[in-house]
């Protein structure tokens, strides 16, 4: 069965439940699902059973965690190109961490992204929840699209 990691950093939780949404959403696909706080992921080596891995992190002070930058130096090492992607995050004002993710996810790690990155200021406002699982939806379809 195709496998699909979220992995996620967060400070108040926001990330924590979009993140779940998301791994509903590739479920309902058909795709497993872990859903990991990066605090969880012990090497490079923990991604490659995953046909599609998607990273999220808060916004703060117009940065990702730091958790999900030292991540993404880790990520660079696993052979993740070509493989489903997305990226995700919570903000209170400003919302850059997702687009930085998904630049770098995109660029560096050669992933194929589905379109764009998702913010949301919480899972709970003006449809978060449908649009968090329709995220993870996008991108199971991308993996099981290139299995």
């Amino acid at each position: 069965m195709p496998k699909g990691a979220v992995i996620f950093a967060t400070r108040t939780n926001q990330t924590q439940k979009i993140a779940q949404l998301i791994g509903e959403g590739m479920r309902f696909e058909g795709l497993e699902v872990d859903v990991l706080n990066v605090s969880q992921i012990t090497g490079e080596g923990s991604l490659n059973d995953y046909d599609a891995v998607v990273l999220g992190s808060a916004t703060y002070h117009g940065e990702m965690l730091q958790a999900m930058k030292t991540f993404l130096f880790v990520a660079e090492k696993a052979n993740l190109e070509g493989k489903a992607g997305g990226a995700f995050g919570a903000f209170g004002w400003s919302g850059e961490a997702p687009g930085r993710i998904f630049d770098t996810m995109t660029h560096v790690l050669k992933m194929n992204m589905v379109d764009g990155p998702l913010r949301l200021k919480s899972a709970n406002l003006g449809g978060g929840s449908k649009m968090a699982q329709d995220y993870g939806r996008e991108i199971a379809k991308r993996a099981l699209a290139a299995k």
